[in-house]
C-alpha cells in the first residue's frame, strides 16, 4: 500500500524535529507556510499535525501555534485533548477492525456504566483500534453504544474504518456533536478482551468513557474503550487564565 500524503508530510517533519531542523521549544511553521511548501492542501497539513502530536512530538495551542515537545517519539499512543475536533477527528489516523455489530437492550449493569435508564435500546458497534503499523498489537478496544434509530449504520461503519462514528452520524443524520463528557478509570483487561488486544487477563489498562452529546444535551452515542497501560498516554494541558 502506497504511503499516504499525510504520512509523507508527518515523516518528513518527525525527521526534522529529530534532527534538529526543528529544536524542542520551537514553532513548526504555519499550517499555511506548510501547505506552501509541501504543496498540500490544508486538510493534509492539519492531519500530518495531528499524527505528531499523537506521537508525543509537538503539541498544538490556539494563537500560538504547534510547538516542538520532544525528539523523539514516546511509546504508546499518545491522545492530547485541546478541544471536540482534536477528539472526534483522530479516526483518520487510527483505524477501525470491527469485530461486531448487534442490537442490544441496556440491563441493569449495562444502564449504570452508560448512565442510561434500563431497557435502553442501542446498536453496539464492537471493534479494535490499530495505528496502522504492521505488525502493532491494537491500540485499545471499543464498544461504541448508538441510538437504536440508526441501525442502518451497520454497513456505513463496515465502509468506513479511518473515520469516527460520531463523524458519521453527523454527516448522514445532521445530529452535531456539541460537547464530549469523558470519564477515566483505571481498571484490569476483562478476560474476555484479552486476546483481541494481546495481553494477559488483569493486566492494568484505562477504561475511557465518552458521551457524545448534542446541542440538545442529549447523548446519542455513548463509547467504552480499554486501552491496555502500555500503549496509552492521556494528555491534558492545562493554562492559567489571564486576568
Amino acid at each position: 500500500m502506497s504511503e499516504t500524503r499525510y504520512a509523507q508530510v508527518a515523516r518528513d517533519l518527525a525527521e526534522g524535529i529529530e534532527s534538529g531542523r526543528f529544536p524542542v521549544g520551537s514553532l513548526l511553521p504555519t499550517e499555511f507556510e506548510l501547505c506552501d511548501h509541501y504543496g498540500a492542501s490544508r486538510h493534509t497539513i492539519r492531519t500530518a499535525i495531528r499524527e505528531l502530536q499523537e506521537l508525543g512530538l509537538v503539541s498544538r495551542r490556539k494563537k500560538v501555534g504547534t510547538r516542538v515537545e520532544a525528539a523523539s517519539p514516546s511509546r504508546g499512543y499518545r491522545q492530547s485533548l485541546a478541544s471536540v475536533e482534536d477528539l472526534v477527528q483522530f479516526g483518520a489516523a487510527h483505524t477501525r477492525v470491527v469485530r461486531e455489530i448487534v442490537d442490544i437492550v441496556a440491563d441493569r449493569a449495562l444502564a449504570k456504566q452508560l448512565g442510561c435508564a434500563p431497557g435502553t435500546r442501542w446498536l453496539r458497534i464492537s471493534s479494535l483500534r490499530m495505528n496502522g503499523e504492521p505488525g502493532a498489537a491494537p491500540i485499545g478496544w471499543t464498544d461504541v453504544y448508538v441510538d437504536a434509530a440508526y441501525s442502518d449504520l451497520r454497513d456505513v461503519v463496515r465502509e468506513s474504518p479511518d473515520a469516527l462514528i460520531s463523524n458519521l452520524i453527523e454527516t448522514r443524520y445532521g445530529r452535531r456533536v456539541a460537547e464530549i463528557r469523558q470519564d477515566v478509570q483505571a481498571v484490569l483487561v476483562p478476560a474476555k478482551l484479552a486476546s483481541e488486544l494481546q495481553v494477559d487477563a488483569g493486566t492494568p489498562a484505562l477504561k475511557i468513557v465518552r458521551h457524545y452529546v448534542d446541542p440538545a444535551g442529549q447523548a446519542f452515542e455513548i463509547s467504552v474503550t480499554i486501552h491496555p497501560a502500555n500503549r496509552f498516554t492521556f494528555s491534558i494541558r492545562l493554562t492559567r487564565d489571564r486576568d
